[in-house]
Formats: C-alpha cells, sequence, structure tokens
C-alpha cells in the first residue's frame, strides 16, 4: 500500500511565532510488554486515527530474503484467529472509516480513521493484528500474488519505475539499504511458511512497536482501553535485530546505464547521506527544496524554463535512519542528450558550492519549510504519524515541537557547506535510463 504524503504547502507565510502557539500536546506511557503508547487528544472534530509502528522495514531482512516487511504490510491485512479472512478492511469501512499501510526501508506504519466513539473497534483490530495475525499457507498465497502484480504496476511496466533498486543497488555496498522495500520475488517464492511465521514472531511484538491515537479522545478512558486489548500481548523473546553496518565513503563515481520500455532518456544522481537525526539533515531538506522544489526553483527555473533541456526535474532527499541518498533525476528534453543535461545539473551544483544563495531565496525557502512543517501537522493523521515517528527515529516524542527550531537554526552558509560536503562530484552514483532501442545490438 502507497504512503500518502502529509507534508505539503500551504499557501501563504505562517511566521515562527504563529506555530509556537500551535504546540502538539500528548500524553504517554509504556505498558510492562515494552509497547510504546503516544495519546494526543483534538476534540475540533469527531474522529480519532489509531497508528501502529513497527520499528522493522526492509534492512531489518535476511539479504536471502528480501521483501519480507512489505510483504507483511499486506499479508497482516488478510486477518487473525478471530477476524475472518478478508474482513479487515470491510469491518473498518462498515464503520465509515478509512484504513492504510505503508512499509519504508526503516518502518511499517499502520492506520485507521474512524468516527470517534469507534476507537475501541480499532484498538481492538490492531491488538489482534499484533497478537494473532493470519501466518499461514492461504494468506502467504494470496498475497505473493498480489505483491507480484505490484511489482509489475509500480516498477516492471511503469517507465522510469527501476530508479529507487537500480539506484539503491549501487549507492551502497555494504550496507541492506541496498535494496528497495519491494524485494525480490525470487526470495518470496523461495521462504518456507516456517520463515514467515519466524519473522512475525521477531518484529511484531509489542517491545518493537508504537501505538498513537490522535483525535477526539478522553485521555483516561483511551489508557484504559490500551490497557485493556494490548497488556496480555507477550513480550518479543529476542532481541530485536537491527544492522550495525556503516556505508563507507564512496571516493569514486560509479556510473552505468540502464535500458528500459521509455521514450525520453533520464539522467539520475545520487549522493549519499548522513543518518536521517544528524544535524545536517535540515541544510539538506532545505538544499532540494532550493534546487528543485517547485516552479521557481533553481533547476526548473534554468534548465525546463530558460535552457528547456530537461521536461522535468526534481532533488529527493531520501531520509533513512542509517544514512539516506539525495536523489536528482533530470528527463531531457527531445533531442537533449543526456550528457548535455548532466553538465548543466551539475553547473547549477558547483554554482551553489561556490557562490551559496541570496538572501532573498534564503527567506523564500525558511517560509516553504515553515509552511511544510505546520501542514504536516495540521490533520489528526499527520500528527498521529509524525508523533510516531519523532519517538522511534528521533528517540524523543516532543521532537514534533522541535523541528521548526531545528530549520530555523539553519543558515545560508550551511546549505552551502552541506552543498559542497555532500554532494561530492567525485563520489557518487550516475544513471542513464535510456530507450531500450539505444541498447547496442550483440552478435
Amino acid at each position: 500500500m502507497k504512503k500518502t504524503t502529509l507534508l505539503g504547502l500551504l499557501m501563504g507565510v505562517i511566521s515562527l511565532s504563529s506555530f509556537a502557539q500551535n504546540k502538539i500536546e500528548f500524553k504517554e506511557f509504556t505498558l510492562d510488554n515494552g509497547l510504546h503508547v503516544i495519546m494526543h487528544q483534538d476534540n475540533t472534530t469527531p474522529i480519532v486515527v489509531t497508528s501502529v509502528l513497527y520499528h522493522v522495514g526492509s534492512k531489518n531482512e535476511n539479504p536471502e530474503r528480501t521483501g519480507f516487511a512489505h510483504f507483511f504490510e499486506h499479508l497482516m491485512f488478510e486477518g487473525s484467529e478471530n477476524i475472518d479472512r478478508g474482513q479487515y478492511m470491510n469491518i473498518i469501512q462498515s464503520r465509515g472509516g478509512t484504513l492504510n499501510a505503508y512499509t519504508s526501508n526503516d518502518i511499517t506504519y499502520y492506520y485507521e480513521l474512524l468516527p470517534s466513539n469507534e476507537l475501541e473497534l480499532a484498538l481492538y483490530m490492531e491488538s489482534e493484528r499484533m497478537l494473532h495475525s493470519k501466518v499461514d499457507i492461504t494468506g502467504v498465497e494470496t498475497q505473493r500474488e498480489v505483491v507480484k502484480e505490484e511489482r509489475r504496476q509500480r516498477y516492471e511496466n511503469q517507465p522510469y519505475g527501476t530508479i529507487l533498486p537500480e539506484t539503491l543497488v549501487r549507492a551502497y555496498s555494504v550496507h541492506p539499504y541496498q535494496w528497495a522495500p519491494i524485494g525480490s520475488m525470487d526470495h518470496l517464492n523461495a521462504a518456507t511458511i516456517e520463515e514467515f511465521q519466524q519473522f512475525y514472531k521477531d518484529f511484531y511484538v509489542p517491545n518493537n512497536a508504537t501505538l498513537t491515537i490522535a483525535g477526539d479522545i478522553d485521555y483516561k478512558t483511551t489508557e484504559d482501553l490500551v490497557r485493556k486489548y494490548f497488556s496480555e500481548i507477550p513480550k518479543g523473546t529476542k532481541e530485536i535485530y537491527r544492522p550495525n553496518v556503516i556505508e563507507p565513503k564512496k571516493t569514486a563515481e560509479i556510473r552505468d546505464i540502464i535500458y528500459d520500455n521509455i521514450q525520453i532518456p533520464a539522467v539520475i544522481q545520487a549522493y549519499n547521506l548522513p543518518p536521517r537525526n544528524h544535524p545536517d539533515s535540515y541544510a539538506l531538506s532545505m538544499l532540494s527544496t532550493y534546487l528543485t522544489g517547485g516552479n521557481s526553483s533553481l533547476m526548473t527555473k534554468e534548465l525546463v524554463d530558460k535552457q528547456q533541456k530537461a521536461l522535468a526535474l526534481a532533488a529527493i532527499p531520501l531520509e533513512l535512519e542509517d544514512g539516506g541518498i539525495f536523489i536528482m533525476y533530470g528527463i531531457t528534453n527531445m533531442g537533449v542528450e543526456p550528457q548535455d543535461l548532466e553538465a548543466e545539473v551539475d553547473k547549477l551544483i558547483q554554482q551553489v558550492q561556490e557562490q551559496g544563495i541570496s538572501d532573498q531565496e534564503f527567506e523564500k525557502l525558511k517560509n516553504q519549510m515553515e509552511n511544510a512543517i505546520v501542514s504536516g501537522n495540521s490533520t489528526v493523521a499527520g500528527v498521529a504519524e509524525n508523533l510516531a515517528e519523532a519517538k522511534v527515529i528521533y528517540g524523543d516524542t516532543n521532537y514534533i515541537n522541535q523541528v521548526m527550531d531545528k530549520y530555523s537554526q539553519v543558515t545560508k552558509a550551511d546549505i552551502q557547506r552541506v552543498a559542497k560536503q555532500y554532494l561530492d562530484l567525485k563520489g557518487r552514483v550516475v544513471l542513464y535510463y535510456l530507450p531500450k532501442s539505444a541498447q547496442p545490438t550483440t552478435e
């Protein structure tokens, strides 16, 4: 299932002082079995979001069994010992709710949005998923077909659809980030039912989960319900596996060509980033917005509008717990060679490295980041997700109220510095995506 983007840009400028007046209040506690619980009360609308973040993603997988975390995202909608197969979604939707989930390299996140009088139902459903999920042959075979179809639609049959897996496998030489969450169908097909059951027992346990409830709730009633449904779930018996691997710094460029079912070439560049909670992450996020964030960004104005060398450009800092990648891609305009577009992109990167950015652009950037943060907390679904990630990724639930300050501390000099430090033209991955018709024929 696809993650819906919770961070968007609001219209207009929102000041730091206005954000400070909207502190996100919350209460939290931890059960004896290790389940961490975060509650946020917002009685403005009669809805409640219940979410569970499991601290397991593709990086926790066996290299010979990739795709398990994403597979379980699907499998855990199959039902449980007390919920009939295929009825999980139907039950939530029949009560006026919506639900979804996503898997990343680091986490798996489930949530339901329901009328607030259905809170107990949501807690019961998530407790069933944690304690009694059906991990059997029927469910595994069903979800194998679902994942195969997703892989075909989102990767194999989608133009430029393999950019992420092709980039990751080259950007990481030792870290398990080198495979995408979709994983390998060969690995999933080869896995035994016992391997699936063991993965469930190892990772989908209360001491590897954060339960967040946000919306029209009463704190005491909610805590009582949480204890009713989750206290009985036993703690996991094994230490949670987390890879202790540091990706070495690249000292040489990795360059390759991918022939795809496309008509127009594309240029992809990837640079390794520090861990997500590193202080430089804020300046890097602002740098990506400056380079390609919207129609008024540097590269869009210069290469799409003025020079017309590209149809589209984007810079995406894939922020990951152990160190992500800064991916830039550009789709060439008709008749433009990939080498020409790459050269112009590199010129603009070097321009930022040598000259930095103007005062005017810096002020605009700060406003964009403020707006994005406020927008991300403008819904109870956004607050629930951001509270959970604050606790799990940053180690402090109150980080949700500190992130604006982190961005406000970034200076123009920081943006120039991180451009020099991380966008190293000699230590990166460069891929050309070319039409299959351009592939040389072999004798």
